[in-house]
């Protein structure tokens, strides 16, 4: 056995600091998110306004970097044709995912809303064996049936029963943006766009945004004239510190760790969700929720850690 140097603990130490900071303020968002829908913002409208804000707190970040920031949002090996992914990837991305996910969680607990949508990991190794031909090992698939088991007791038989049609909407809605972030995940897998991480997400949460903004005036959605600097408070948090912030360490994450033991870690993010949601909104998920949940948590670490 060999022992570990120091550099490589500190790196090691690092890593994980990094990853408990990126998935906090991830699962921070959802609290954010579902208190200003609870103060009244109209939810489409909330989220166009938060990745408009969120894209150019990016700018800064990129402006850090030693590359011209010209260079790093469209490199010189970007074809023009690629404009169009690039745009089907906010499209989805942003527009969809974010929609779909505030639209849901008008109805459903915040912590639900997570435990649907980081389910996503999942249909992204079921679409990446369907189109893009990756191997599942046995391993593998035990992660798929586990975690597709655990969406559907997150989502549970308890609003289709008693005719909550209003839940179940917002269930089915959180696992459409899971899904819609799986097809957006594969489409920039497939395209191999040679940009980088952090520039991509900042094209992505713009043309979301964009998109995000216009279907929210057209539909006659305007911010509340009387909400109070508890929401502005709240809506600054959402935008910068959980959008920009937690991309941006995800993608420190990501370089320092690698994709795949990172992602093995997005179980945390809903974690923090539900463990925010009881502290500040003190609402609480069902056993069965819950116990989905963790199976959802488990066949995380099955698809993302164990290769055949």
């Amino acid at each position: 056995m060999t022992r570990a140097t120091p550099g490589h603990a500190s790196v090691d130490a690092g890593f994980y600091a990094t990853l408990l900071g990126a998935t906090f303020l991830m699962g921070s968002s959802f609290i954010a998110g579902k208190i200003l829908l609870g103060l009244g913002v109209p939810a489409i409208l909330l989220v166009g306004w938060r990745f408009l804000l969120a894209a150019i707190a990016t700018l800064p970040l990129l402006a850090m970097a030693r590359v011209p920031l010209r260079a790093q949002l469209w490199p010189p090996a970007m074809a023009p044709r690629q404009a169009w992914v690039v745009g089907a990837i906010g499209l989805l991305q942003t527009a969809a995912v974010m929609g779909l996910l505030f639209v849901g969680m008008r109805s459903i607990p915040a912590a639900a809303a997570a435990i649907l949508l980081f389910s996503n990991p999942i249909w992204v190794a079921l679409l990446g064996r369907l189109f893009l031909h990756e191997s599942l090992g046995p391993m593998r698939v035990a992660g798929l049936i586990l975690g597709m088991l655990g969406v559907a007791l997150a989502i549970g038989p308890g609003a289709l029963l008693t005719g909550q049609r209003e839940a179940l909407f917002g269930e089915l809605c959180c696992l459409a943006s899971a899904v819609c972030w799986a097809v957006a995940t594969t489409i920039n897998k497939r395209a191999a766009l040679p940009i980088g991480g952090l520039a991509l997400n900042f094209w992505q949460m713009l043309i979301g945004a964009l998109v995000l903004l216009a279907l929210a005036y057209t539909g006659g959605e305007r911010w509340p004239a009387d909400v109070g600097a508890r929401a502005w408070l709240w809506f600054a948090w959402l935008a910068v510190p959980a959008s920009t912030g937690s991309f941006g360490l995800w993608f420190v994450a990501l370089r320092r760790g690698g994709a795949t033991h990172a992602s093995g870690w997005l179980f945390l993010a809903p974690l923090f969700a539900v463990l925010l949601s009881f502290a500040v909104l003190h609402t609480t998920l069902s056993p069965l929720q819950l116990f989905g949940g963790v199976l959802i948590g488990v066949g995380l670490w099955l698809v993302n850690r164990v290769r055949g």
